[in-house]
């Protein structure tokens, strides 16, 4: 509940800083901008904004409601109750970053953890305490290639294959600046990785690719590795990191960078956040890397202790030779990884990757047998997501979806207009083979239909 501060409250207030009233804070905003007609509507009681808030809820639909098969960078994962558990007590609910560290050594514990469990996913030698999400994670790979070689490289080569979203954050950060964002075939991201080679030249300091891919593709990328090092340039991968359960780690075929969207890790759908960004380097690199960094040591009584470390790069000293404004980290969330990766272990997380690639696959199977249907790259590997090819648009398949209950694929053509009536299918190890064969029945009795 809010509660405003009494007039003398404010009045102190304005007084401390110099100023006489509360108009005099905003003088430097242009006064046509000032106070602009928000039409807001009247007051509510707290009564009237339950029961409105209620209302909006209720005509949501959700994964506890409908069957999903939607995917393309949130998952409907399982998560065990201990995370949601371990994530409400006290002591780390209300620690949303450690600007105390040396006061903060249980949140400092949880992050050293959750970086050590990072490295060992990725196979990669240092990891940071998180960043916002994976959009901003590739964001901060850009950027930080950039400054290894000390602006001498400013050219990223971005595949198109990339999710949409990490592609638009990054040109969000930099279009505007001195860096060169080539994004080869863009619009196309059916393009191969090797086909961003004839790009890469002694000017380009990052090539970033997506392993799985948008489209769910999984490729061998060891000679794309050697052939972008040959040029001199790092590599950076973002993962679906639920799926290193099964596929080789980016570090054991080169990669110089390693980002993520940490999302399948134990963190809820939640209409869209808060996520998780998971962010791995070379340990050479550890000085360029944004973000914070959990070290551990011992203190004057020879006891273990938790730090923050190298942290003369960031805001907090030096400010105007920081390489990257990000001075925080997603705790909370980064502990939901945490407790979810230790609760499964090596073996069970294996086993969770499994459920997902085999029940992806059968869905696969079932869906490319139907008349009117087939699987876009039947020869290339993937995981849990594969593409669709649709004898409907997508959008009007999925509205007819809805009257069996399930939410489906993505709708690849809002991202790609050369992708019409390809559908992005999600299966995770919460759907069922009944409900598997459910959507079959569904996806052949709508193609039928249209063909009535």
């Amino acid at each position: 509940m809010y509660t405003p501060h009494t007039p003398d409250e404010r009045r102190a207030m304005l007084a401390a800083i110099g100023v006489e009233r509360m108009e005099d804070l905003f003088a430097d905003v242009p006064a046509k901008y000032r106070y602009p007609d928000l039409k807001l509507p009247p007051p509510m009681s707290e009564m009237e904004v339950t029961a409105e808030m209620q209302s909006l809820a209720d005509a949501n639909l959700t994964v506890q409601d409908f069957i999903s098969f939607l995917g393309a960078g949130a998952y409907y994962h399982y998560v065990p109750a201990a995370v949601d558990h371990i994530l409400r007590r006290g002591e780390f609910y209300t620690a949303y970053t450690p600007y105390q560290p040396e006061v903060s050594q249980g949140t400092l514990h949880a992050i050293f953890e959750f970086q050590s469990l990072v490295c060992a996913l990725t196979g990669m030698e240092v990891a940071n305490a998180s960043l916002y999400d994976g959009a901003t994670a590739v964001a901060e790979a850009v950027n930080m290639a950039y400054h290894v070689f000390r602006g001498k490289r400013p050219k990223a080569v971005l595949s198109p294959a990339l999710h949409p979203q990490y592609l638009a954050t990054v040109h969000t950060y930099y279009d505007a600046s001195d860096r060169e964002i080539v994004v080869p075939h863009e619009g196309d991201p059916t393009a191969t990785p090797d086909a961003l080679l004839d790009a890469v030249d002694d000017r380009t300091s990052l090539v970033m690719v997506q392993y799985p891919d948008f489209l769910g593709r999984v490729y061998d990328l060891s000679d794309l590795a050697e052939a972008v090092h040959a040029r001199g340039a790092l590599l950076g991968v973002a993962v679906n990191p639920l799926a290193l359960g099964l596929l080789k780690p980016p570090g054991d075929f080169g990669a110089d960078i390693v980002t993520a969207e940490g999302q399948p890790l134990g963190i809820p759908l939640s209409y869209g956040g808060p996520y998780l960004g998971l962010f791995a380097t070379r340990k050479k690199y550890v000085r360029k890397m944004a973000g914070r960094i959990v070290g551990e040591s011992v203190d004057t009584r020879g006891q273990r202790a938790y730090v923050l470390t190298l942290t003369a790069r960031e805001q907090h000293i030096r400010r105007a030779r920081a390489t990257s404004n990000i001075c925080t980290n997603n705790a909370l969330m980064a502990l939901a990884a945490t407790v979810y990766l230790g609760l499964l272990g090596k073996d069970g997380l294996q086993q969770v990757a499994a459920l997902n690639y085999h029940k992806a696959h059968y869905a696969a199977q079932r869906l490319a047998g139907l008349e009117g249907y087939e699987l876009a790259f039947p020869e290339v590997p993937f995981f849990n997501e594969f593409t669709l090819k649709t004898p409907l648009p997508v959008a009007e398949i999925n509205r007819r979806l809805l009257d069996y209950g399930i939410l489906g694929g993505y709708d690849l053509s809002q991202d790609f207009p050369s992708l019409d009536r390809h559908m992005l299918i999600a299966v995770t190890e919460m759907n069922s083979k009944d409900e598997i064969d459910l959507l079959a029945t569904a996806l052949e009795a709508i193609a039928r239909e249209a063909a009535a």
